[in-house]
């Protein structure tokens, strides 16, 4: 298989897999299960992970440089990588790390009547890690056991066991990168279809290290925890490396060329103007937002804030933040309210809409229900000023002439919310929408600001 920063597809007898680069090295970017089922397809493979110490390691350790490059699928490991991707503007489907990823993979080899054979940890870590996965995994069949101490000591005879063993996969846990090194410089001579780099997996599965909380593992934090277990071996890894990790990491994404458009559009006077607004409106509005959460709260039963898949600048998809002002279940009831609505063309507004609660009725009238938007602003999604943004089967409809609305960010308001709003048709709508990306500028953003207020204060079109 050849890798390129280019690659798109890791492609064997299943399915393509989808690759994404982050800090240059391609990565996995696929869930578990479709991954798991193109490891076990037919042909020779190496599986290495990739975390923050690897990213550390990598950059000086030549050798391991190559030996990654040289693997077939090299998975995401861990909050850092995901960081990393973020940085450079990417997306990973999923944390792919080892102690989850690998009895996942064995228990569907498992069914498919693969053996396994486990190289490395201490003297006895092997079998009791062995052991362990023989009770987790009903059916799997562990073919050998050799330790990464003396047992790996005579290279021949190590490779000759395996080979004998006639096992189907290989798990060498012996630390990065020495598992790395070992296994390109000797993956020619083994007879196994699958080999991969396990890291410390032998010894949570033994019971040596034990492993974070599940809820401290869903929060991301699992480093955490192994820094406060074990402070004096993993304070440089964690403490010096984290920080030098997301250094390399910025510097990455920063001279990056195709971050070039996206830094230049970030320095742009409007969306300096966007940061500083919804930078100092997020600070002064901090209380009042907390006490309309618990108002909301109170009022009605599930979360204050409500998150909604809409359709921003060049049709790309973002989660738009609001008070929540209507009942749990509105989504599933929109579609029988259709015919209700008081607003003509594509875009459903009723007045009497049922699924609005006492205190949503409120937050609409004085626009309070879109306060959480700002933090849309800080992050790019949206802008203080620009087209409001749309639901996706809505932008599916749309005229030609229409998707010119997405040729720059959604806003917080508008030239349509200052004119109002929900009492204006489709048709002008996007009439007014034109113009502004027609005219757009610093200028035109701080009128349209000034008029908001104005537009608030009367409540004209606000429901």
């Amino acid at each position: 298989m050849k890798h390129t920063d280019q690659s798109q597809f890791i492609a064997f007898d299943s399915p393509a897999l989808p690759v994404t680069p982050v800090l240059g090295l391609p990565l996995v970017n696929a869930k578990t299960h479709e991954v798991a089922q193109a490891i076990l397809a037919p042909g020779r493979k190496t599986v290495a992970f990739f975390n923050a110490h690897c990213a550390n390691e990598r950059a000086r350790t030549p050798a391991y440089a190559r030996a990654l490059r040289r693997a077939e699928f090299v998975l995401p490991d861990g909050i850092g990588i995901e960081l990393a991707a973020r940085l450079d503007g990417r997306a990973l489907a999923e944390n792919l790390n080892g102690t989850d990823f690998v009895p996942a993979l064995l228990a569907r080899a498992a069914k498919a009547g693969r053996s396994v054979f486990l190289l490395g940890g201490r003297p006895g870590t092997a079998q009791a890690a062995a052991q362990r996965l023989c009770m987790d995994i009903p059916g799997l069949r562990v073919v050998g056991m050799r330790d990464g101490y003396g047992g790996i000591k005579r290279r021949q005879d190590t490779i000759d066991e395996i080979n004998e063993s006639g096992a189907d996969i290989v798990l060498v846990a012996l630390g990065v990168p020495l598992q790395e090194l070992w296994i390109d410089a000797n993956r020619h001579a083994i007879d196994a279809d699958v080999v991969l780099g396990v890291g410390a997996l032998f010894d949570f599965l033994a019971g040596n290290v034990r492993r974070a909380p599940g809820l401290v593992r869903r929060a991301r934090m699992e480093w955490a925890w192994r820094l406060a277990m074990e402070p004096r071996r993993m304070a440089k890894r964690y403490l010096v490396g984290n920080a030098t990790f997301l250094a390399r990491a910025a510097l990455f994404a920063w001279q990056s060329p195709e971050r070039a458009a996206r830094r230049a559009e970030a320095m742009s006077a409007q969306r300096v103007l966007d940061i500083a607004i919804s930078g100092a409106a997020l600070l002064g509005l901090a209380l009042p937002m907390g006490a309309i959460a618990m108002a909301i709260r109170l009022d009605s039963k599930g979360p204050a804030l409500f998150a909604q898949t809409r359709t921003g600048k060049d049709g790309r998809t973002f989660k738009v933040l609001k008070f929540r002002s209507m009942v749990t279940d509105a989504e599933a009831r929109r579609a029988a309210l259709l015919a209700t609505s008081d607003r003509e063309g594509l875009c459903f507004k009723s007045r009497t809409d049922p699924r609005v609660t006492r205190i949503g009725k409120v937050l609409r009238r004085l626009s309070l229900d879109e306060l959480p938007q700002l933090i849309n602003v800080l992050k790019g999604d949206m802008s203080i000023v620009g087209p409001r943004p749309a639901l996706p089967e809505e932008v599916a409809q749309y005229p030609a002439r229409a998707l010119q609305r997405l040729k720059v960010k959604p806003g917080i308001t508008g030239l349509w919310q200052v004119s109002g709003r929900a009492t204006i048709g489709f048709d002008k709508m996007v009439d007014l929408d034109l113009a502004y990306v027609r005219n757009r500028s610093v200028w035109l953003d701080m009128l349209l600001i000034a008029l908001t207020f104005r537009a608030v204060l009367s409540g004209r079109g606000a429901y």
